[in-house]
């Protein structure tokens, strides 16, 4: 009665859920590490330890004949890039708060807002990390040329939605299978170690081992963006319309999973977590 009602439009409403999405979205990316700085360099030593130990493996077993003509090191950065990419925004959306989150009783809260705040929080922090990461690799050890810059970044989103698609998918189950769920996302993403394919080429693949890769999108994912960075390949066994579409499918499952836990959320799920 005495609470002033303010109508508001569809463009201002927008502004409104992008506001708090962004102001969530600074909330999780402080969440992660209280020093933002430091926690960019974790986010780049991680990366780095990936591509150190992959460089040292190919060496070791002679397969450095087996990439791609150019650039070995920025051969294994593709790879990398897109998997930490793609693991870290599943990663982020699965441990996003759920609907009995404490977060959720402020009003203007909501699920939709925590995933897309994880997801773009991750996002932040990965294509920083790539960004600093290829800069001092360009300037202080070898300038480079990426073929297709604007084709290699599109890749590089469709990995991190393809992971925020998958952890949509299993952030809806989790109220239901907690444990069953931690551990299935835990095996998936150490998977994705292998079945990614970062550091394969599909066009050297048989039939046999290519059937064994080509259901996972961020393999289509890697092997377009190296599709992209050089000039000297060109994929045939991969296609950028399955992992968008396959997330998009992902999405909107998951969605549909989440409303329909959302409504029948219980605050007895989180007690004693």
């Amino acid at each position: 009665m005495f609470t002033p009602h303010a109508s508001k439009s569809g463009i201002g409403s927008a502004a409104s859920l992008l506001e708090l999405i962004y102001h969530a979205t600074v909330r999780q990316i402080r969440k992660s590490h209280g020093n933002a700085v430091i926690g960019l360099i974790v986010n780049m030593l991680q990366a780095m330890l990936f591509v150190a130990v992959f460089y040292v493996m190919f060496s070791i077993l002679g397969l450095r004949s087996s990439a791609v003509r150019g650039d070995f090191l920025l051969y294994m950065m593709t790879g990398v890039f897109l998997f930490m990419t793609h693991t870290k925004a599943m990663g982020a959306v699965v441990g996003a708060e759920g609907p009995t989150s404490p977060m959720m009783k402020h009003a203007p809260m909501n699920t939709v807002v925590a995933i897309s705040s994880a997801a773009l929080a991750s996002l932040y922090i990965q294509f920083l990390s790539m960004t600093v990461i290829l800069v001092l690799y360009y300037t202080v050890s070898t300038p480079f040329t990426i073929d297709d810059p604007v084709g290699a970044l599109a890749m590089f989103l469709l990995a991190w939605f393809s992971g925020v698609a998958v952890g949509i998918l299993f952030l809806a189950a989790k109220p239901w299978f907690p444990t069953f769920i931690g551990i299935a996302s835990t095996i998936y993403m150490r998977a994705n170690m292998i079945a990614s394919g970062k550091m394969v080429l599909a066009n050297t693949l048989p039939p046999k081992l290519l059937a064994m890769f080509s259901w996972n999108p961020l393999f289509h994912s890697i092997d377009q963006a190296r599709g992209f960075t050089f000039i000297n390949y060109n994929p045939h066994n991969t296609s950028p319309g399955y992992p968008l579409y396959l997330s998009l499918a992902l999405i909107m499952i998951g969605l549909m999973g989440e409303f329909y836990t959302r409504q029948h959320a219980s605050a007895s799920w989180s007690a004693g977590r």
